[in-house]
This record gives structure tokens, sequence and C-alpha cells, in this order.
């Protein structure tokens, strides 16, 4: 058995950094439950299925390789798969390959999932104003934003979805 050095031992968080991750942890569970229940509540889908109707939305031609929709989505290839199947089921996308590469498997919105993301938008925005930014002056509203990036590009160096 290894020996434990005084540098194996854990950097317990100090009482200000415990504050501030115990905050962060239950603002992430909640929103995402909160958004959740808007959108449930609102069009019958998801917050993330909500995602994933509205990157294929900005996208040319409403289409966009599963693999990249995942990352827009923020979300695992597995779970987008699955999540795909049941818009498909509902007439909201069309999965197909690819005719440029076969490898890989497109997503296109269909007029219906076109007709579903524009109807929920108003309420999804409004949700997101309302526990988001109404709570926050401007300059906090920048310094969320430096916040997040710069946790968001530590845990993904190569993120290519904030700008």
């Amino acid at each position: 058995m290894e020996e434990r050095t005084d540098d194996d031992a854990p950097q317990w968080l100090a009482p200000d950094e415990q504050e501030s991750w115990l905050a962060l942890v239950s603002l992430l569970v909640r929103l995402e439950s909160a958004l959740d229940t808007q959108m449930r509540a609102d069009a019958g889908i998801t917050h993330f299925e909500y995602g994933v109707l509205s990157a294929l939305s900005e996208t040319e031609g409403r289409t966009m390789r599963l693999s990249d929709l995942a990352v827009m989505a923020e979300g695992s290839l597995s779970r987008l798969s699955n999540v795909v199947t049941r818009m498909e089921k509902r007439g909201l996308v069309r999965r197909h390959p690819d005719p440029d590469d076969g490898r890989y498997t497109l997503a296109t919105l269909t007029d219906a999932g076109w007709d579903l993301v524009v109807a929920a938008a108003p309420g999804h925005v409004r949700e997101v104003r309302r526990l988001v930014f109404d709570p926050l002056t401007r300059t906090q509203v920048g310094q969320l934003t430096s916040i997040a990036r710069r946790i968001v590009r530590t845990i993904d160096p190569a993120d290519r979805c904030l700008g």
C-alpha cells in the first residue's frame, strides 16, 4: 500500500467557496427543472427537446449532423439519438443519411417541428428573462457571461458553442 503524502490530501473548499458551490449546484438543478416544467406545460416537450429543435431551426436548411447537434444541444450522442427517435415519431424531425458522407446521419427539422419551436419560443424567452435576467443588473449579466464562459472553457477548452 502506498503511503499518502500531504500533496495527495484534498484541498477542501473554504467556507466562501463551499457557499458558492452549493449555490451553483442549486441553481443548475432548479433552473433546468423550472425551464423543463415551463416547456412541458406550454409546448408538451422537454427543455432539452426544445434545445434540439431550436438548434435545428437556426441552421441553414434546418439540417445538421447528429454529432454536431449533440454538441449544440449540450447532450451526449446517445441521449440525442433517443430524443430524435421520439421527435421523429411525432413528425418534428426527419433523420436521413448525409449525402456528402454516408458515415454521418442528418436531422432535419420538419414544418411541424418548425411550427412547434416558433410557438414555444415566446414562452421560453419570457421564462428565461423572468428567472435569469430580471433579477440581475446589467453589470451582473456581464459577470455571469464571463464566469460561465471561464468555467465552460476549463471543462472543455475546445468548446464550439460559446463565443
